[in-house]
């Protein structure tokens, strides 16, 4: 089945998880998937978890109490969001291999920019010499998947300071333009949607 790529731009936060919840929630049988390719303004997103302790000080930038798993992360302009909104039950493969083929996107498009990453799995997300490039979030409902993945490409990354990224203190996060890749949003999402495309469409390999 196809499956459609929105790019929306620079759009607010709420509004577009609202968006992805309608959206979930209209699914059908013949619903295709989509990948919505976005940025957002300044914002905090506490998951479903979240600890109010590990937002370390207050700020300007708003905090949104949202339902996908995990703890706080930050989203702000130079952060290219894909939100992977997907029949899970099409890919007849489990959570795990999920997170692992999302990760494994951003691995495989890194590599391509001469940047060597990694996932870990106990802390889902992909890592440049431990420090936090991209981070992932998701909610399965009713067998759909709605959020996904953020990556720092050239952004202020000063905000993660005020938190404890995902839960986990003294986490370093890192940006491809630091890791001497520039970038724009745009132009990292055309070389990381092919990735994505790829893994999200191949069934479990069998042995």
């Amino acid at each position: 089945m196809q499956r459609l790529i929105k790019r929306l731009g620079r759009v607010d936060y709420e509004p577009t998880w609202r968006a992805m919840q309608a959206l979930t929630d209209a699914r059908g049988a013949g619903t295709p998937d989509e990948l919505w390719v976005v940025e957002h303004p300044p914002v905090y997103t506490q998951g479903l978890a979240g600890k109010p302790e590990h937002l370390l000080c207050m700020s300007d930038i708003p905090v949104v109490q949202t339902d996908r798993g995990g703890q706080v992360t930050y989203h702000g302009p130079g952060q290219l969001v894909v939100y992977i909104l997907i029949d899970f039950k099409r890919l007849n493969i489990g959570v795990r291999e999920l997170v692992r083929r999302i990760e494994q996107s951003v691995i495989d498009m890194l590599a391509e920019q001469g940047i060597t990453a990694n996932g870990d799995v106990n802390a889902p997300g992909v890592y440049v010499d431990g420090a936090k490039i991209a981070s992932l979030g998701l909610r399965i409902k009713n067998g759909a998947v709605y959020h996904g993945l953020s990556l720092n490409v050239d952004m202020d990354l000063t905000p993660f300071s005020w938190i404890n990224p995902c839960g986990y203190e003294g986490l370093r996060v890192t940006q491809m333009k630091d890791l001497g890749v520039a970038k724009t949003v745009d132009e990292a999402a055309d070389l990381l949607l092919p990735h994505l495309e790829r893994h999200l469409s191949v069934e479990k390999e069998t042995a």
